[in-house]
């Protein structure tokens, strides 16, 4: 187990510390989210023939049409849900292989990560559970409509593009939380939303990639 989690030649933590050099060099300032990165074994959650690329700083597939994001992406998202400050209970929609989760998992409290996908769904569960990673939770469900029975969180996070804003989800958001998500359908933007007594707050951040958001349990 040892070997394959810190990995040998190009999954070594020598390519992983180029990582984490590079995510420096690309504007990631958060020491805590550098940690995690480094610490998460991105080669476990590719399938092995790509092993050699997971710190590549690519988006690679993860079959049934989906991909990891590219380090950058999960290490820019969770420093700006982190905004410097712990966080205690966090959601992500598009669990996916389970990469971001196990990454989430090192930074919050608790992570509940909804996946519509089964195989994936039972591949991510399968994958943090062999990790040890004992606060993040899986959840096979349609992740538009959140988590409402787990609400209310400190972060929410999405790794699919949503049409809009989903007022569901923000409705999950805890006062003085913060919700990062791609948004749009042809062009897409990173959205940060963030509650306060008043109400909610929306910034527009940069252009990304995403896979779309879709409804519904495969």
């Amino acid at each position: 187990m040892n070997s394959r989690v810190n990995g040998i030649g190009m999954t070594s933590q020598r390519t992983r510390s180029r990582m984490i050099e590079r995510l420096r060099e690309q504007g990631i300032r958060d020491e805590s989210v550098l940690a995690a990165m480094f610490e998460v074994p991105r080669h476990l959650f590719v399938d092995e023939a790509l092993a050699s690329r997971a710190y590549d700083d690519v988006a690679l597939p993860i079959n049934f049409n989906q991909t990891i994001s590219q380090p950058y992406i999960v290490a820019r998202m969770i420093e700006i849900l982190r905004n410097g400050k712990p966080l205690n209970r966090v959601l992500e929609v598009g669990g996916g292989c389970g990469y971001q989760a196990a990454v989430l998992g090192r930074v919050a409290k608790e992570v509940y990560s909804v996946e519509r996908i089964q195989p994936l769904y039972e591949r991510a569960r399968r994958q943090l559970r062999d990790l040890k990673q004992n606060n993040v939770f899986m959840r096979y469900a349609d992740g538009a409509a959140g988590l409402p029975e787990k609400a209310p969180f400190d972060g929410i996070i999405m790794a699919c593009a949503a049409p809009a804003l989903s007022r569901e989800l923000q409705g999950q958001l805890a006062v003085g939380g913060r919700m990062v998500l791609p948004v749009g359908t042809q062009t897409q933007w990173l959205y940060l939303v963030e509650r306060d007594e008043k109400g909610f707050s929306e910034t527009r951040l940069e252009p990304v990639k995403f896979v779309p958001l879709l409804m519904g349990k495969a």
